[in-house]
């Protein structure tokens, strides 16, 4: 049983679900927990007119999924990117959610940035092993 728990495919799929949760939860889920209003949002870094948030939260997804699932690289990545499109999107139809472009565009980039951390570890395995 702990070794389904822990391994990353589960913590993957479990990552999965959270951020599926906070993306279409009408509102801040998060703001509701750390502010008691979930019409505020909480900023993890800087300046909140920029939405790092965004780039944490799917780098991170990424990252796991990226290692869980190096197998299948380009369908992970695939996978994401059209995950982190259609949640931004989805806020078009979501009461107390708007859609911005920019943190669509940060979706992408947390994206990328974690296939780029992936591809660097990589190659510095082959050359510094």
């Amino acid at each position: 049983m702990y070794k389904y728990l822990f391994n990353l495919k589960s913590i993957f799929h479990l990552f999965n679900v959270v951020i599926i949760c906070l993306y279409l939860f009408p509102g801040s889920l998060l703001g509701c927990f750390y502010y008691s209003d979930c019409g505020k949002q909480p900023t993890l870094v800087g300046d909140p007119s920029i939405p790092f948030n965004h780039v944490i939260a799917f780098a991170s997804l990424s990252i796991v999924g990226i290692l869980a699932y190096k197998h299948k690289l380009k369908f992970v990545l695939f996978y994401l990117l059209i995950i982190s499109i259609f949640l931004e999107v989805f806020h078009i139809l979501i009461p107390n959610r708007g859609y911005e472009f920019t943190d669509l565009v940060a979706n992408a980039i947390g994206v990328l940035l974690a296939y780029i951390i992936f591809k660097i570890y990589d190659v510095s395995k082959i050359f510094f092993s």
